[in-house]
C-alpha cells in the first residue's frame, strides 16, 4: 500500500500487506506505528468483533429493527483511525439502498457517514477501506457516468465545536491526560474534576453532537462508571443521555494490541431509557440482566454477573454510604519506587515498619517474606512523619485486585495489638487503602463489624458491581451503599454469623430500607 506524498512524514516503519481484510487493516496500521507514538497518541484500533457488536448495539438504540436499514441520519466517529467502526454502519447502509440508483447512493454517502481524525495517514486508509464497500456501487454507474467516490473520513479536530448534529455518535476514543487551555476547560467545566482525560472530552462532545433522537456509543475503560475523577462526566451523562446499554469484554489483554485494561461498551441515549441492559462479551455475548438506569455522580452499580444483579439492585436503593456512615478512606502514602533510598530490609535508627498489599492475603495482617526486602522505611526529614506514618488502628484494604481473583476486597485489621507488634507504628504503602474514623463524627459501625462486613461475601459481590476497573479506589470504598442508619447500628451488637446473615438480608431487594 503506497501512502499519498502529504502523509510521507508520518508513514509506518513497515509496509502493510494488500492481501489482508478491510477491517484488519486499521490493527495492521497500528501494528506498523512505532509503539511510543502509538501510544503517545492513543492509536489503538477496534477489533473486528467489537466494532460489529458496537453497531449492533447502536442499530438497536437507533430503533432499527429490519436484518438491513438505511441510515436517517449522520453516523460519526470522532477520532475514526482507519474507519473500522463506521465500517458496519456503512455496510448495513450499501445492502439496504442497493436497489437505489446508485449515483444518488453514491453522492449521499457523506450526508450518512463522516469519519474524523487528526493522523492524516489514518485518514488515507479509512477512505480507502471505506471507499473500498462502495465499490460495488460505483461498478453499477455506467463508465463515462461515474465520478470519483467521496472521501467520507477527512483530517480535523474530532472536538472541535459547532460541528452538523449526528443521529449517532460512535467512538473508540484516545485516552490519557491532556492540558487544556483556559476557554477548553472552561468549556468542558461540566464534566471535568481535577485532570482533563480525553476520552472523557470526546464523550462530552459525542453528547454536545447528537441531535434529540441522538444514541453515542463508546468503547471505554470501565474506569469511567465508577472513578472520581468522572464523578461529574457520570453527573451529565445521566442528565442528558442515560446509559442504556453496556457490555463488559471479559478478556484484558487481545483487545488492543499491546494494551492491558478493563473495557466495555456503552452505549448512551438522547431518549432517556429507565432501565440498562447489561452484557458480557467473552468469546459470546451473554446477558447478564436489566437494572434501572444509573443517574448521579456517585459509582454506578452495575453487576457483571447475573447472580449479583438482585444484590446490585437492593444496594442501589441504599440511603446510605461508608463514608456518610462515618469511615473515611485515604490512599497509603508511601509510593515506594520515589523513596527507594529510603528503604532497607532491617531496622534502622528511627526506621518504621511498612504495610504492603501482600501483608493483607489471607485476610490477617502479617509479613509477607516477599517483602522483607524493603521492610523498613528511614525518614531523613523528621516532618515526613507526619505524613507518612499511622499510629492508630484501622481497617486495610487491598487497593489493587485482579478480575479472577476470588474476592474483590481483600482486608485486614490493623488492631492496637497489632500495632503493638509492629512496634506502635507503621508506614502504609500505596497499594492500600486505609479506613479510619472520621473525625468529629459518630461512627454508626463499630471497628469489629466493620471488618466483618468487609469480609462478606454479600459486600463483596456489592464492591464487584460498583467498582469500575481492577483498582478499588478510596473513593470508592467510602462510596459503598448502606442501609438505613438504624438497620447499621444494629449490626454492630451483632458478631460472626448472626452479623453476615443480617448483612445478606439487608440487601435482599425485598427488604432493602
Amino acid at each position: 500500500m503506497q501512502l499519498p506524498d502529504d502523509v510521507r512524514a508520518t508513514r509506518p516503519d513497515r509496509a502493510i500487506t494488500t492481501d489482508a481484510l478491510p477491517d484488519e487493516i486499521g490493527a495492521a496500521y497500528a501494528a506498523s506505528l512505532d509503539p511510543a507514538t502509538r501510544a503517545r497518541h492513543g492509536r489503538h484500533y477496534t477489533p473486528r468483533h467489537l466494532a460489529e457488536h458496537l453497531w449492533s448495539m447502536t442499530r438497536t438504540a437507533l430503533g432499527h429493527r429490519a436484518p438491513a436499514r438505511s441510515l436517517r441520519g449522520l453516523v460519526r466517529d470522532p477520532a475514526c483511525g482507519a474507519g473500522v467502526l463506521l465500517l458496519p454502519a456503512l455496510r448495513e447502509h450499501l445492502g439496504a439502498i442497493v436497489r437505489a440508483d446508485a449515483r444518488v447512493a453514491l453522492a449521499g454517502l457523506p450526508n450518512v457517514i463522516e469519519g474524523i481524525d487528526a493522523d492524516p495517514a489514518a485518514v488515507w486508509v479509512a477512505n480507502a477501506v471505506l471507499a473500498a464497500e462502495a465499490l460495488p456501487l460505483l461498478a453499477a454507474v455506467p463508465a463515462r457516468r461515474r465520478r470519483p467516490l467521496p472521501a467520507l473520513a477527512h483530517v480535523g479536530d474530532g472536538l472541535a465545536a459547532g460541528r452538523q448534529q449526528a443521529r449517532a455518535v460512535i467512538m473508540n476514543p484516545p485516552y490519557g491526560r491532556v492540558k487544556l487551555s483556559p476557554n477548553e476547560r472552561e468549556r468542558f467545566a461540566n464534566v471535568l474534576y481535577g485532570h482533563a482525560n480525553l476520552y472523557t472530552l470526546f464523550m462530552a462532545a459525542g453528547i454536545d453532537d447528537l441531535d434529540q433522537h441522538g444514541v453515542l456509543s463508546a468503547l471505554v475503560p470501565t474506569s469511567f462508571t465508577a472513578g472520581r475523577y468522572f464523578a461529574t462526566l457520570r453527573h451529565e451523562l445521566s442528565q442528558t443521555a442515560p446509559l442504556r446499554d453496556v457490555a463488559f469484554v471479559a478478556q484484558r489483554d487481545g483487545v488492543f494490541a499491546g494494551v492491558l485494561q478493563e473495557t466495555c461498551l456503552a452505549v448512551f441515549t438522547k431518549k432517556k431509557p429507565r432501565k440498562t441492559a447489561i452484557a458480557e462479551i467473552n468469546g459470546r455475548v451473554s446477558t447478564v440482566a436489566r437494572v434501572r438506569s444509573p443517574r448521579g455522580p456517585l459509582p454506578w452499580l452495575l453487576p457483571r454477573r447475573s447472580d449479583d444483579a438482585h444484590i446490585a439492585a437492593a444496594a442501589a436503593a441504599m440511603p446510605m454510604t461508608l463514608l456518610a456512615a462515618g469511615w473515611r478512606a485515604s490512599t497509603g502514602p508511601l509510593v515506594w519506587n520515589r523513596r527507594r533510598a529510603d528503604l532497607s530490609a532491617t531496622r534502622r535508627k528511627g526506621s518504621v515498619p511498612i504495610v504492603w498489599a501482600a501483608d493483607l492475603d489471607g485476610g490477617t495482617l502479617h509479613r509477607d517474606p516477599s517483602r522483607d526486602a524493603t521492610r523498613f522505611m528511614t525518614f531523613r526529614d523528621p516532618a515526613d512523619r507526619g505524613t507518612f506514618v499511622l499510629e492508630e488502628p484501622a481497617i486495610l484494604v487491598q487497593r489493587t485486585t485482579a478480575p479472577e481473583q476470588s474476592r474483590r476486597i481483600v482486608s485486614a485489621k490493623l488492631s492496637a495489638e497489632d500495632l503493638e507488634r509492629w512496634g506502635g507504628a507503621v508506614v502504609i504503602e500505596n497499594h492500600v487503602n486505609v479506613l479510619r474514623p472520621v473525625a468529629d463524627a459518630e461512627q454508626l459501625l463499630s471497628f469489629d463489624a466493620l471488618a466483618t462486613l468487609l469480609s462478606t461475601q454479600t459486600v463483596d459481590q456489592v464492591m464487584r458491581c460498583l467498582a469500575g476497573s481492577v483498582a478499588l479506589s478510596a473513593y470508592e470504598l467510602g462510596a459503598l451503599p448502606l442501609p438505613s442508619p438504624a438497620t447499621i447500628t444494629a449490626w454492630s451488637t451483632l458478631n460472626g454469623d448472626d452479623l453476615r446473615a443480617a448483612v445478606l438480608d439487608a440487601y435482599r431487594p425485598e427488604t432493602t430500607p
